[in-house]
This record gives C-alpha cells, sequence and structure tokens, in this order.
C-alpha cells in the first residue's frame, strides 16, 4: 500500500503561498514527515528538495553570501561582547520561565569554561543547578574537594552574583564575592582563584595569647 501523500507536491509545484522562511520551512517538515510515512528518503524527494530551494525565494535578504558571512561574524562578535548571562543578570528572570531556563543553560556552561580554566577533569569536580521557585533564579554551582563557585541572578544579587569559598578539609570557608563580568573571563576568573587560594595557604595563622591568672 502507497502511505505517499500529494500535498507536498502540490506545494512544491505551486508555492505561492509560502511567503516567509518560517512558512516555507514547516512545509519542508511537513514533506519530510510525509517521506517518513511513505518510506522515500526526503534527501532526493523531487518535492521536499524543490520546496528547500524555495528558501532562497522567499528570503528578503538577498546579500550576497560574504556580506551575510560578515554579518554572521559581527553578530558573534555582539554575543561575545554582550553576553546573554549579562543581560539576565541586569534584568533578572523571576517570574520569566524563558529567561530562567536560559539563565541555568548559560550559567552550566559558564562554569564548565570555568572548570576547563582550571584543569579539572571530570572525576574532580561536579556542577549542579538549584531551580527554586518561580520568584527566583535558582542557582548554578561548581564543586571541587576544595572550591565551590556559586552562580546567581537578581536584584538581591547585583553585583555580587558569584559567590566563592574555598573548602578545607571539607568545611566551607567564608564567602567570597564577584560580579558576573568577572565570570565571563573563565581564564582571568580561574587565575584570580588561584591565586587567592595560595595567598590563603600563606597566610599566618592567628597566635592564641594567654594573659596572665
Amino acid at each position: 500500500m502507497n502511505f505517499d501523500t500529494v500535498h507536498r507536491h502540490q506545494q512544491a509545484l505551486d508555492p505561492s503561498a509560502l511567503t516567509t522562511i518560517r512558512t516555507t520551512l514547516h512545509a519542508i517538515e511537513q514533506g519530510i514527515s510525509d517521506c517518513r510515512n511513505a518510506g522515500v528518503d526526503p534527501d532526493t524527494d523531487p518535492a521536499v528538495v524543490l520546496l528547500a530551494r524555495h528558501l532562497a525565494v522567499v528570503s528578503s535578504n538577498q546579500a550576497s553570501q560574504p556580506t551575510l558571512q560578515a554579518a554572521c561574524r559581527r553578530r558573534l562578535a555582539d554575543i561575545e561582547r554582550f553576553p546573554a548571562l549579562l543581560a539576565l543578570a541586569i534584568g533578572g528572570v523571576a517570574y520569566d520561565a524563558a529567561a530562567k531556563d536560559r539563565f541555568h543553560k548559560d550559567g552550566r556552561r559558564t562554569l564548565r569554561r570555568l572548570a576547563a580554566a582550571l584543569q579539572l577533569g571530570r572525576d574532580e569536580h561536579l556542577i549542579t543547578s538549584w531551580e527554586g521557585d518561580r520568584s527566583q533564579s535558582g542557582a548554578i554551582t561548581l564543586v571541587t574537594a576544595t572550591l565551590s563557585v556559586t552562580v546567581r541572578v537578581g536584584g538581591i544579587h547585583e553585583g555580587r552574583e558569584v559567590a566563592y569559598r574555598a573548602i578545607r578539609s571539607g568545611i566551607e570557608q567564608p564567602p567570597r564575592y564577584a560580579g558576573i563580568r568577572a565570570l565571563l573571563d573563565a581564564d582571568r576568573f580561574a587565575n584570580r582563584l588561584q591565586a587567592e587560594a595560595a595567598t590563603s595557604r600563606r597566610a599566618p595563622r592567628p597566635q592564641l595569647c594567654l594573659l596572665p591568672a
């Protein structure tokens, strides 16, 4: 029995109703689904191929490929200079599920970069997320045997979005704080953590002063 349909072929022959990239992509996705049901390879199906070519027709941006590539590079540079995590730290994510999801994804990615900058192996660190309720950003934490780094955003954490502390003999030490910008430069922040840890280890222990009875 032939489970193929006529719809994608009709659309491919007369795509005049497909006037945007969004509607054309939807037609391609439906065509691929039809091919799967019919046991047809969508990469060679003439209707799907015609619909894919129609994407170039409906695009309102007719710039040359080098121009488009240059625009993409500029966008990438903008993203590097103004990452979403920085914008989320400024605006907060309370009661915005999409923003909160992005914060947790980007926060985990940023802490993974920090772990790499610290040259931590997979078995030497753990990154966890705590979602909190709708009014909170929650938190993302990187934990090692000697260090923990936690990221939160929101008004009460402004300028102190990153809390980090040493762990000695399994006991967490008092926290120190940094702004989100510091964490975004993973190599520099890793150097800061290592320098502060070295300074802390060299610091003399307070002497116990016994008063005469």
